[in-house]
Parts: structure tokens; C-alpha cells; sequence
């Protein structure tokens, strides 16, 4: 459908395609596919992941969805982003997808003081 070949392999050894549907928004990109085999497959924890495709003018980088995921595994992994010439371009997670939300940001110590606040403002505006 996009015409974009795109494949990842994970440092754990997991290959990986893009699954593309007519409905753009059900497809699933190769980064994302990798790493739900491997967490299916019982890997939490990764040390890098390399992106190719057939793109020659530009290193192929994952999308908004794609660096949201592979932040739910850490930040400090390798993203290898390469052109259809093996040339390759080196970022972290973290360098990607700065200032992001991640697990640790679900604690519960958190979320009781962003109630609290909403429950106060909501006094003193009442």
C-alpha cells in the first residue's frame, strides 16, 4: 500500500516486516512488530534496534507511534536508521524522543498528586 520497504532487526535476534492494511491506522510498522514478537517471545529489556528500507536519499527513522513503544523499553537503547547503501545513522531512544512519557511516569505517587490537584481547583473554583 505505501510502497515503503521497511524491515527491523532486534540486537536479540528478532526479524521483523511491516504489516501494512487498507485501513492505514491498522497496519503495523516493522519496529513495532520486532519488538511485540520479542516480548512475546519473554524479552523486556533491549540494547538496540536497526531500521532498513529502500530508501536512498534519507536514513529511514521510525515514526511517532514506533518511538513511543520502543520508549516503554527504555531510553538509552540504540536506533540504527540506514539508507538502501548500508550507510546508517546512530541515535538513542532518548535522542529521538526527548522529554517523553514512559512507565515510570505511571506511578501511583504521581497520579494521586495530579487528582489532588484537580480536586483542589475544582474546590476553589466551586
Amino acid at each position: 500500500l505505501s510502497m515503503l520497504k521497511t524491515g527491523v532487526l532486534l540486537l536479540e535476534r528478532m526479524e521483523s516486516c511491516n504489516v501494512e492494511n487498507a485501513c492505514y491506522s491498522a497496519g503495523l510498522c516493522a519496529e513495532r512488530t520486532a519488538i511485540s514478537k520479542a516480548v512475546s517471545e519473554g524479552h523486556k529489556s533491549f540494547k538496540a534496534i536497526a531500521i532498513a528500507s529502500d530508501l536512498e536519499d534519507r536514513f529511514i527513522s521510525p515514526c511517532g507511534a514506533c518511538r513511543q513503544f520502543m520508549r516503554e523499553f527504555g531510553s538509552q537503547w540504540d536506533v540504527y536508521m540506514s539508507k538502501s547503501d548500508g550507510s546508517y545513522k546512530l541515535m538513542t531512544v532518548e535522542e529521538l524522543l526527548p522529554s517523553s512519557f514512559g512507565p515510570d511516569d505511571l506511578r501511583v505517587s504521581n497520579n494521586t498528586f495530579i487528582i489532588t490537584v484537580i480536586n483542589n481547583k475544582q474546590q476553589t473554583n466551586g
